[in-house]
């Protein structure tokens, strides 16, 4: 699928990944702020091959790309 559907699942509550992305394991999740929050507005967060969450800034390549699916790890 492409990004913006990608985008629709995140807000959905899924996982997505891409299958074009080195490491197994990684994918994308979106954090909705609460009221004990640091954080003020929703924002992505990516899991690494190491399992840290990271937020997460897209690339050119993850914009255009069209091998985004639901994370099912």
């Amino acid at each position: 699928m492409r990004f913006s559907n990608a985008l629709e699942s995140l807000f959905a509550g899924n996982r997505v990944t891409r299958k074009g992305w080195n490491g197994k394991g990684m994918w994308l999740a979106i954090q909705h702020p609460t009221e004990t929050s640091k954080m003020t507005l929703p924002y992505i967060y990516m899991c690494t091959v190491t399992q840290d969450l990271v937020p997460w800034l897209a690339s050119q390549s993850d914009l255009l790309g069209s091998d985004w699916e639901v994370y099912h790890g």
